[in-house]
């Protein structure tokens, strides 16, 4: 079953489908359901699921008597419930890299969108030149940092998980600190994992130091923000 609230494109539903159907196995597609009850229906028989962002908790799992494994097409897994799909012996898998592009030029595509006023007519400034503050170098910080280069941005990064060798050689101009690279760029691009230890991490902390008139671009998980954080300096800054 590949259920979907928001549905993959119709190329990728036939791609999937024909994998499917090619190792002999019954391909079910359910999309746009607004009701949770309607999923918990869909997911009594199946024995395989392909997900977006839907949520797999413990009540779509009991539903689920049949199921083996369920897929999340995306880098995190946190819209499903591990430690019941462990208990049931349910693998819970997902496809780090897959869409990575696709989020890339997202992000890009919202600073250059928001440049330009919403393409409203009125005079808007260039990327070129600017600063960009990479905040996680994985699948789609390297992407974003190789698109803003090609725009001749100046393109900064942290990562500690990262080799610096590998960003130095990327062109990235490397920082030492989640402060050093918040006080120094006018966009802050967000590629952080949601885990316990980043939930609500870029904290009023950060966020002050960002300088006037920069922009936060969170095409990451938004649990990552401190939400009151933000709005208190929505309150404090007037740009």
């Amino acid at each position: 079953l590949v259920a979907t609230e928001k549905p993959f494109s119709k190329a990728a539903v036939e791609n999937i489908k024909d994998v499917i159907q090619k190792a002999g196995y019954e391909f079910l597609l359910f999309e746009k359901y607004s009701e949770k009850a309607d999923l918990l229906n869909a997911v009594k028989d199946v024995d395989a699921l392909i997900i977006r962002s839907d949520k797999v908790d413990k009540d779509v799992l009991d539903s689920a008597r049949n199921l083996k494994i369920v897929v999340r097409a995306g880098a995190g897994y946190d819209n499903i419930d591990l430690q019941e799909a462990s208990a049931r012996k349910v693998v819970a898998m997902n496809t780090p890299g897959q869409n990575s592009n696709a989020v890339a030029e997202l992000a890009i595509g919202m600073m250059i969108y928001l440049n330009r006023h919403g393409f409203n007519g009125a005079a808007g400034t260039e990327l070129r030149g600017k600063s960009i503050g990479i905040h996680a170098y994985g699948y789609v910080g390297k992407l974003v940092a190789s698109i803003a280069n090609g725009l001749g941005m100046k393109v900064h990064a942290y990562d500690p998980f990262i080799d610096q060798v590998i960003m130095e050689h990327d062109g990235i101009m490397v920082e030492k600190s989640q402060e050093d690279l918040y006080s120094k760029c006018q966009y802050i691009s967000l590629h952080i994992p949601l885990c316990q230890e980043t939930r609500e991490s870029v904290n009023y902390d950060l966020l002050k130091l960002i300088p006037a008139g920069a922009t936060l671009v969170n095409t990451a998980r938004k649990e990552i923000i401190h939400e009151p954080s933000l709005l208190k300096i929505f309150e404090e800054r007037a740009d």
